[in-house]
């Protein structure tokens, strides 16, 4: 790693720790009361959903509703936004996102098989991947084109819909048609391939839904991978590189 790769990492975690306590405990009902006196500035509307403790010793995780974890000392005067890294054997662990990817499984657990177009393999599932992805997306179309393959490598390949323009807009109105076809899985593939779509907007489509989770989980763009253990790999990678990723070749 060079000194700049270095810095970078640094000035992402703002601490680099070799150990610590045990992280995601429940703290005292004192401690978050004397946490959410302080940090909860009427300016900003924020409000404090959970407080626990970290791995940095004398600080505390401070998650926000709708917003993001900081670590926070114990009267809320000082805080750190960005993510916690250790340093190991192995090198370094982002810890932050360590809890990101428990999170993340808790959430997609959560969804119902029907809230999602699903290519499976025909044969064994050996592993699948959730794919945050809008149809409007160079990548997102590459990455469709990869799907055969990866189904018959035996990776199930489940999408929920992002929108990266927003709602209301062609790219939505788009996804809402894919979702609201009677055959999902081809009207996809259509859209993915340039081809003109009659405009289906049903009710009840979950599209906004599914676009507010991506932005609750991390996505920041499209496509956005999730794999079986949590892990996100933003962006666009082959079947080759996703069978290594998977650790299946």
């Amino acid at each position: 790693m060079t000194f700049h790769r270095m810095a970078a990492v640094v000035a992402t975690a703002c601490a680099l720790v070799a150990g610590g306590t045990q992280a995601g405990e429940p703290v005292d009902k004192a401690v978050a009361d004397k946490l959410r006196a302080t940090m909860e500035v009427a300016s900003t509307g924020l409000k404090i959903e959970s407080v626990s403790t970290s791995e940095l010793p004398g600080m505390y995780e401070v998650q926000f509703a709708n917003g993001p974890l900081v670590y926070a000392t114990e009267k809320g005067n000082y805080f750190i936004v960005g993510d916690l890294f250790t340093v190991g054997p192995q090198g370094y662990v982002n810890l932050a996102e360590k809890r990101r990817d428990g999170v993340r499984l808790e959430r997609l657990a959560s969804l119902e098989p029907e809230d999602m177009i699903i290519f499976s393999p025909e044969g064994e599932t050996r592993a699948h991947i959730t794919v945050f992805t809008d149809v409007t997306c160079f990548y997102c179309q590459k990455l469709h084109k990869e799907v055969p393959e990866l189904n018959k490598r035996g990776v199930e390949v489940r999408y929920l819909a992002y929108p990266r323009a927003g709602l209301g807009s062609p790219g939505f109105r788009q996804l809402a048609s894919a979702w609201c076809a009677d055959d999902r899985q081809d009207t996809l593939t259509r859209l993915k391939n340039r081809e003109t779509v009659d405009e289906n907007v049903c009710p009840g489509n979950p599209i906004a839904e599914e676009y507010a989770l991506g932005q609750e989980l991390g996505v920041r763009g499209t496509p956005a991978i999730i794999t079986e253990s949590g892990k996100m790999i933003p962006g666009y990678q082959s079947a080759d590189e996703l069978m290594a990723t998977l650790g299946l070749n």
